[in-house]
């Protein structure tokens, strides 16, 4: 697996070549991972396959990657457990966009899930994927201790008191006044728990100190919030073709967003300082160049 920052012949990368080259590798073992199409049921194994290898930048599973050689290891320590957490986004995409909850048509520039196979089956391959995650995060090889670590911080990051409860919190508030306490909660669970994750996954399994699992926790922690604020605005500012779905649904839905609590300018500016204090917390890191940079990505969109 090559290194994520140079050629095989020492030639630097490009940031956008070294993304795309860590998401080509995250892709291609997704496809070895996920069942194949003609395998019994294919329809369940094609809504798989199309919803976890459309089209998309793979930042959480980069962020696994990254973290391990942050912390001193090779990025193929952390391949599986970064696939993993992928599968987990892509059950979370897939049941956020189905009728009882956004009721979306479009996802990472192309039909929904339960648009382009039909609900049931939609509802399905998110609950497949999800035990799909597992099941790769518990076969990954290595020190046993850290495999178990991994594990509990994913269930806890996808949990009540993560994903899942970030995105009960967010449906119930709709059309409701809410306060800043209600809104970090939503943000920083249904958005920063999984992001938070990758990083701390990446470097529990690359063997980190405790203070540099700290630390890359905390630094996703923030860019999660620093990327969903940025989209917040972007609902309302941005295109379709940037969004990769339709924008101005969360006005629609009187969604609680940044923009709607504290307006887009105070928004903006939130979300550059989130980004300005997560690269102070990879300073010194073996990658700190290529995470600063991905702190920077999570806000660029905005300018």
């Amino acid at each position: 697996m090559l290194n994520l920052v140079e050629r095989a012949a020492g030639e630097t990368l490009t940031f956008e070549e070294r993304l795309a080259k860590a998401a080509q590798t995250v892709d291609h073992r997704l496809g070895e991972l996920l069942p194949p199409v003609d395998l019994r049921p294919s329809e369940l194994h094609s809504a798989m396959r199309y919803s976890c290898l459309a089209p998309g930048k793979r930042l959480r599973p980069v962020l696994c990657l990254l973290a391990a050689q942050a912390v001193g290891a090779l990025p193929i320590r952390a391949l599986d457990a970064a696939c993993a957490v992928e599968m987990i986004h892509c059950f979370s995409l897939i049941h956020d966009d189905l009728p009882a909850i956004d009721n979306d048509d479009l996802r990472r520039g192309r039909p929904t899930c339960h648009v382009q196979f039909g609900e049931a089956v939609a509802i399905l391959a998110g609950d497949a994927l999800f035990a799909l995650a597992f099941d790769t995060l518990a076969r990954v090889e290595g020190d046993p201790a850290a495999v178990l670590r991994s594990m509990r911080v994913l269930t806890h990051a996808v949990g009540s008191d993560g994903l899942v409860g970030g995105e009960t919190v967010d449906i119930l508030s709709e059309g409701k006044a809410v306060d800043r306490d209600t809104l970090d909660y939503i943000h920083t669970r249904k958005t920063g728990a999984l992001i938070s994750a990758a990083a701390e996954i990446g470097a529990i399994l690359g063997g980190g100190t405790e203070v540099q699992i700290r630390k890359l926790r905390e630094y996703g922690e923030k860019i999660g919030l620093a990327f969903q604020i940025a989209d917040d605005v972007l609902n309302e500012t941005g295109t379709s073709e940037q969004l990769g779905k339709a924008v101005g649904s969360d006005r629609e839905r009187q969604k609680a967003t940044y923009p709607a609590l504290y307006g887009l300018e105070a928004s903006r500016v939130r979300a550059l300082e989130l980004a300005d204090e997560s690269a102070k917390l990879v300073e010194g890191m073996h990658q700190e160049q290529m995470l600063t940079a991905i702190a920077r990505y999570s806000v660029e969109r905005l300018n």
